[in-house]
Order: structure tokens, then sequence, then C-alpha cells
């Protein structure tokens, strides 16, 4: 594994608390590698939301921010069904059969890390809205989904939310496999929804 995702996959372990600063010096001791790629990893972090701003030039972990989490699934439940119903007329079995097999291969494996569900629930919406052929909508979405990859695989455990996830994936794909893009686009609104709602309930109940 690589130290990007070595280091992505411990901060969704949450082995740096949040307000944690990261130090080039003492992750590259902890790590065993040089200060250079410790700095493009964390750079890339840095842009892609994993890390904030500390002091002049450093980063820290950030703390979970409800307001951050509300903000990400108001765009997602928006943007998302429009990018689903460009792609439907244009999925095909090809297409609806990798996405199963994503949704099957997340079911048989029990022990899935923060790390892997985040990533393969994007890769199992991925799949559906590559077909949409709208590469600017899809970017964006995208950005969305790897900001919101460190909440998923929180929320997937400590909410033990995960089933219900998979059960909404589920009917949404039967849905598009019938060929109803309004039903399949009105219940992923939903599904990001009520998944954004519990979410930012949950943190602000653990702030209080």
């Amino acid at each position: 594994m690589d130290l990007y995702r070595q280091l992505k996959a411990d901060l969704q372990r949450r082995r740096f608390a949040p307000g944690t600063p990261l130090k080039q010096t003492e992750l590259a001791d902890l790590y065993g590698v040089s200060r250079i790629p410790v700095r493009d990893a964390l750079a890339r972090l840095k842009n892609e939301g994993w890390l904030a701003p500390h002091g002049k030039r450093g980063v820290a972990v950030p703390q979970f921010d409800p307001l951050e989490v509300e903000d990400l699934y108001l765009m997602r439940m928006r943007l998302e069904p429009l990018l689903q119903e460009f792609a439907a007329p244009n999925l095909n079995g090809e297409i609806l059969g990798r996405a199963r097999d994503i949704l099957d291969a997340m079911e048989t494996s029990s022990r899935l890390s923060a790390e892997e569900i985040g990533v393969r629930n994007w890769q199992f919406h991925a799949c559906l809205y590559r077909a949409a052929s709208r590469p600017t909508l899809f970017a964006a979405v995208e950005q969305l989904h790897r900001q919101c990859e460190r909440y998923i695989g929180y929320q997937s455990r400590s909410l033990d939310y995960q089933h219900t996830s998979q059960q909404e994936h589920y009917q949404l794909l039967e849905l598009l496999q019938r060929g109803d893009g309004a039903a399949a686009a009105a219940l992923l609104e939903r599904h990001v929804a009520s998944a954004g709602r519990a979410l930012v309930d949950y943190l602000r109940q653990q702030r209080d």
C-alpha cells in the first residue's frame, strides 16, 4: 500500500485524533519513508478535504463537522439524482451487472474496513454515473464523494448504517433495471438525504 492510501486508511480508522497536527518529520519516521512522499501525500489529502490547514503551512486532522456533513449531503442529494437521470437511458445489462457484482461483493465481505466501505460505495455509484457521459458533472460528484469518504466508513460502523445502505442500493438497482429512472432518482435523493441527516444528528448529539 502506498503512503497516500496508508495515511487515508489510518485517518478513517481514527489513528490520529481530530485536531492533531501532522508533521512531516514525525510521519516520515512513523512510516519509515523520506519526507518527500509524506509531503505529497499530505498535499493530496488536504486537496481532497481530508486534512485542514494548520498554522502557516501545516495540516491537521479536522474535527467531524456537522455543518460540513450537511453541506456535502445537500449538494449530493441535488447533483447525484441529476447525474443518474442523465445516465439512466444509457444503462445496459453489462453496466447493471457490474454494479450488482459490486453490491454482492460487499454483501459477502463481513469485515470490510472503513476505507473499503467508502471505496466500494463510490465504485457502485460511479459504475452507474459514468453512463451519463457528463464529465464535468461526474467530476464534481466524484469530489464530493472523496470528501464524504471519511464520514461514510465512520457512519457505517458507528451508526450501523451499512445494512440500510445496502438495501437501498439493491432497490435502486431494481428500479433502474425496470427502466423507472424517475423513481430511481427519487429513491437516490432520499438515500443521500436520510443518511446525511442521520449522521448530522449523531454528530450534533456528540457535541452536546
